[in-house]
């Protein structure tokens, strides 16, 4: 007997399903018990038990053991065979708790009896452990006679092809997973405010007016001092430019070359005292004693400020985190940023910050800063010799007077000259510092005598009148003045900006900041910093390991031949089977017989089939769109044990479909011609597809690989939100193996939803994600209000199924699972037969299918999963054919 007829693992809230038939399990009382252990949320327990009909009386305490627990709903298929005429159960299976379904014959065949073919009984099962079917069907079979009915069934399925299938899901894993890229680099700008905080340099607001170095420490001691002789050196140069430091005394007391070499001195030491910090406490990590170090190299650093604390650097990581997956980045895009920001916050200590120090404030500068400069005035000598030439001999125009007022005049400029020499800024007052220099005050007194002398010769010539020659003598004396003035400020000016005792000012501010800076980053900071790198570092690691585990999960292979495992369970596995369980560290070591998805064969296109049982490639080829010349593609049969999702044998002749026609009215149509029917989730063998099944194939919709993308990003945000806490308590040590193996649950879940309803159905609610409001980039993968029609998965449009369910309550539209001898066996009475249309909630979700579906029966069930639509037709049998069986009778004490 071909028991591949349960599902391998169903929906939650589905019917747990058991087969119970003669040569299922080896220990029937354990698959009871195994299915009494399968958890069902909402304290409802509902059992779908394949059975024999002759063996229902046999398997009563089986039953009984079913409700054992506490009340629980039965729905049991009784397989006939062909010569059976009555029927016996017991009153464990009688309304309202339990119903029959008498079945004779699942394939509409009338050559032999086929009803032990479990490639035909499956999607019946699948169609009535679907727990909306499951009510509807056991709540008609209460208002029929003894609660036995046999159905008469027309179901539409609606999936995608092998092809489509394998791409998806290869899609949708690399979109999660994503490619290889560089760490990059990270920037304060798109980070949560307390990582921004250590990626830059600022200093909290809180903490701009602490003051680190007080004045009564050894580094702001130094510090003042600087200070201090800077301040001297600039009221000194103050002092010595203009007309009073020239030609009074009042900057004869100025020693402006002892204020700059004071200054570089208290420089150089404050920069000796900011080093000595920097490398008492050079380590990563903060403790009390480098605090009382610090305190005694005169740094004081206060409590750790209000807008960063140790225990909000995990909650911003997981903020940062969820951002970028909502961002649509996958997970190895994810982990180089978080990498990136692992090693940008690593604290380097603070020795590292000596190098900066040195190019602050190295010897060099240093050097410069205290360097000798000499002293240079009156501009260039061939010049001044002239311009002083030419006002001694203005001077010197006076008759008589001019030879002594004319060379008068040039003495006056090289006396200035000399004067300039002798206060000379970059000269110590007792001479022991002295940079040189030069005032030009020899060709300023030639050019004088030599003018004023032919001035004066002019003047004897000439004769100009007195009142024009004194104003010559006035011009000239003023323009020697007003000269000398110039070229001393210009002089003066220009040595100090040469010495630059100016700059020592920017490179305490300098040192100041980076103390600063180091103190609030690389101390201060050191703990959290050290928190968030490790913490950055554990989450990277763990996308990268998931991302590892995915990739071999959809490149592995984790199909496996479900032959085997429905031939050794017959009970609907909820959860992993334990034998089955997946080790994401040993993902390599798959068998060589599991094919990956990846690789697995294209399943061919399935040829329209008659009116009976058909395979149709995509919905778009509706009914109507069938002509009478089109070719039938005809497969010849295959092993009876192949493996899942085998290609095909070489295609076989077969004769042409006939025209689609409206479903026969007699009720037994004809077989369907033999096809390669390799359903997702079921893998049947190569056989006809029933009479009452019709398969409708389709390439995927727009929304597929979202669909799946979206789900497993949702699953693996739920599943990184319960690392947190390990992260927050020891980054270092987390273990993450517990994680690889959830996420292969949640790839084996949403795998699961793919063959099962092209991921039509939603999966489980994220109810342990925290602070989920909070989270809006996440809201496209954790709103499930709204999720594509079925039309949009598969690619299948849903008008058949409309059609299906806008006919008439017509019995000829459905097949009768018995053959013509069973037909007395009936009752005729039309209005005793009860009738359930079932359609999938996706098939209606959607702008696309609400006008199609108007006008439907309003009796409709809608189920929340699944691939299959169409009418279940409960006809009772005569009032004589069913025989309740009591304890006693059947043999029990």
């Amino acid at each position: 007997m071909n028991r591949r007829v349960l599902p391998e693992r169903p929906l939650p809230g589905h019917a747990v399903c058991l087969d119970l038939r003669a040569g299922g399990p080896d220990d029937p009382g354990a698959a009871v018990r195994a299915a009494l252990d399968v958890p069902q949320p909402g304290g409802e327990r509902r059992f779908l038990v394949v059975d024999e009909a002759a063996g229902l009386v046999g398997h009563q305490l089986l039953y009984e053991r079913l409700s054992s627990y506490g009340p629980a709903q039965i729905v049991c298929l009784a397989v006939g065979a062909r010569g059976d005429r009555t029927l016996r159960r017991t009153l464990t299976l009688r309304p309202p708790a339990a119903g029959v379904l008498w079945l004779f014959d699942t394939t509409g065949d009338t050559t032999g009896d086929a009803t032990g073919d479990g490639a035909f009984l499956r999607p019946l099962v699948e169609v009535l452990a679907t727990p909306e079917v499951f009510d509807a069907v056991l709540g008609s079979l209460g208002e029929v006679v003894h609660g036995v009915a046999v159905p008469a069934v027309r179901v539409l399925e609606h999936d995608l092809t092998d092809e489509a299938r394998a791409r998806a899901w290869r899609q949708a894993v690399e979109g999660l997973t994503g490619p290889e890229v560089p760490a990059g680099s990270a920037s304060p700008e798109g980070v949560p405010g307390a990582l921004a905080l250590l990626l830059g340099e600022g200093v909290p607001r809180s903490l701009s007016g602490h003051d680190w170095l007080p004045a009564g420490g050894r580094a702001g001691s130094r510090l003042v001092a600087c200070r201090e002789a800077l301040d001297d050196a600039v009221d000194g140069y103050e002092r010595v430019r203009g007309v009073v430091g020239l030609l009074t005394g009042a900057g004869r007391d100025v020693d402006l070359p002892g204020d700059i070499e004071r200054l570089t001195e208290e420089l150089s030491r404050f920069r000796t005292a900011v080093a000595d910090a920097f490398g008492a406490a050079g380590g990563t990590r903060l403790t009390a004693e480098h605090r009382g170090l610090l305190r005694d190299r005169g740094v004081e650093l206060p409590e750790l400020p209000r807008e960063i604390t140790r225990a909000g650097i995990v909650p911003a990581l997981r903020d940062h985190t969820y951002e970028l997956i909502g961002q649509g980045l996958p997970l190895r895009s994810v982990a180089a940023r978080l990498s990136a920001l692992s090693a940008r916050t690593a604290p380097a200590g603070s020795a590292s910050r000596l190098a900066r120090l040195d190019a602050i404030c190295g010897p060099e500068r240093l050097r410069r800063l205290g360097g000798r400069y000499p002293f240079t005035a009156g501009g260039s000598r061939p010049v001044a010799f002239a311009l002083t030439g030419l006002l001694a001999l203005l001077a010197g125009a006076w008759p008589v007077l001019g030879w002594f007022l004319g060379p008068a005049v040039g003495a006056l400029a090289a006396g200035l000259a000399h004067l300039m020499l002798r206060r000379r800024p970059n000269r110590s007052p007792d001479g022991r510092i002295d940079g040189g220099g030069a005032t030009g005050a020899a060709p300023r007194l030639a050019g004088g005598v030599v003018g004023g002398l032919v001035g004066a010769g002019l003047g004897q010539f000439l004769g100009p009148p007195v009142w024009a020659a004194s104003a010559a003598l006035a011009v000239s004396v003023v323009a020697v003045l007003l000269l000398a003035l110039r070229d001393w400020n210009r002089a003066v000016d220009d040595w100090w900006a040469r010495a630059d005792p100016e700059e020592a000012g920017r490179i305490m501010r300098e040192i100041h900041a980076l103390v600063v800076t180091t103190a609030v980053h690389d101390w201060l900071f050191a703990e959290v910093r050290h928190h968030c790198a490790a913490g950055a570092g554990a989450v990277a690691r763990l996308l990268r390991g998931l991302a590892e585990t995915a990739d071999a999960y959809g490149g592995g292979g984790r199909t496996q031949d479900r032959t085997s495992e429905w031939g050794t369970d017959p009970v609907s596995e909820w959860g992993p089977d334990p034998e089955r369980e997946w080790d994401p560290g040993t993902v390599s070591g798959w068998g060589p017989d599991q094919a990956s998805w990846a690789d697995e064969p294209a399943r061919p296109a399935p040829g329209p089939g008659p009116s009976g049982g058909t395979d149709s490639r995509t919905g778009a080829l509706s009914w109507d769109d069938w002509r009478d010349d089109e070719e039938d593609d005809g497969w010849s049969d295959m092993s009876d044990e192949p493996p899942v999702r085998r290609q095909g044998a070489p295609a076989a002749a077969a004769p042409p479909p006939s025209p689609p026609r409206a479903p026969s009215p007699s009720p037994r149509p004809a077989p369907a011609p033999t096809v390669s029917v390799d359903v997702p989730g079921a893998a049947f063998s190569a056989g006809p597809a029933p009479a009452w099944l019709e398969r409708r194939y389709g390439d995927g919709g727009p929304a597929l690989v979202d669909t799946l993308l979206g789900d497993l990003v949702a699953g693996t945000v739920l599943l990184l939100d319960g690392c947190w806490a390990g992260i927050e308590r020891d980054p270092g040590g987390a273990e993450h193996a517990a994680q690889g193996q959830r996420l292969g649950e949640l790839l084996d879940e949403t795998r699961i939803r793919l063959e099962r309803d092209a991921a039509a159905s939603p999966p489980p609610p994220s109810e342990g994600l925290r602070d989920l409001g909070a989270l809006t980039s996440l809201a496209a993968f954790t709103d499930r209000s709204e999720r594509p029609d079925a039309a949009r998965l598969t690619g299948v449009a849903p008008d058949a199924v409309a059609r299906l369910l806008l006919t008439e309550d017509d019995p000829g539209g459905t097949v009768e699972l018995c053959g013509p001898e069973h037909l007395r066996l009936l009752s005729h009475d039309p209005l005793a037969a009860r009738q359930v249309r079932f359609v999938p909630e996706a098939m209606r979700r959607g702008a696309a299918g609400d006008d199609i579906w108007r006008g439907t029966a309003e009796d409709v069930v809608w189920t929340g999963a699944g691939r299959y639509a169409g009418i279940l037709r409960l006809v009772p049998l005569r009032a004589d054919v069913v025989h309740t069986v009591r304890a006693e009778e059947a043999g029990e004490p």
